[in-house]
């Protein structure tokens, strides 16, 4: 018997993701998982934050320190997106693809111009775990959907067809079925996770 699809969606956060796997009709998918994944190496200080942590580091020390939280990050996700996959095949299901949440999407400038300016410092923490998590699925041969965090909505009323109504009303019924946690962030990875399981399917 072949293999059904399934979907993964993840919202990223300074250190961790909130992952939701996703699987059946485009129309009506059931949650195969939902769970919190680490994706900073807790044995490194300031991993959670590596730009925070690098912003009065001299600039080399800066550098490498980014440069291997960054390193360890990629690995920490890869590792958590294998066993996504791994848990999703054990039930019957290949994993098509892989959605994630993602900012306004400006670029950043080199890491001097970014450790110079706070606000920049964010960006980069937040791009930082969204690309190891993107990249990581890329790695694994998993197309990535991102979608801009403030479009998901309307990205999820036109690829999925359905109403406002009707999306908050299967996000109820999901958190009813399945029982804290069941934040925004759970919410949203799941949407993220049904538009990746529509990208694969055509629809």
């Amino acid at each position: 018997m072949a293999a059904k699809a399934a979907a993964i969606g993840c919202r990223a956060h300074s250190g961790w993701a909130a992952l939701v796997i996703v699987a059946g009709t485009v129309d009506a998918p059931k949650i195969l998982e939902r769970r919190r994944i680490v994706i900073a190496d807790p044995k490194i200080p300031g991993s959670k934050q590596p730009y925070h942590a690098a912003e009065k580091l001299p600039f080399q020390q800066a550098e490498q320190l980014v440069a291997r939280c960054t390193e360890r990050s990629q690995a920490l996700a890869r590792q958590e997106l294998r066993a996504a996959v791994e848990q999703a095949r054990s039930s019957g299901h290949e994993v098509a693809g892989c959605g994630v949440l993602l900012a306004s999407g400006r670029p950043l400038p080199d890491l001097a111009a970014t450790l110079a300016s706070h606000a920049l410092i964010h960006t980069a923490e937040g791009e930082l775990f969204r690309n190891v998590i993107a990249e990581a699925s890329r790695e694994m041969n998993v197309p990535v959907t991102g979608v801009k965090e403030r479009e998901l909505l309307a990205r999820a009323y036109a690829a999925l067809g359905k109403s406002d109504t009707e999306l908050q009303r299967y996000l109820q019924e999901r958190g009813r079925e399945l029982g804290p946690p069941w934040t925004q962030d759970e919410k949203y990875a799941t949407l993220a996770a049904w538009l990746a399981l529509a990208a694969t399917s055509g629809e």
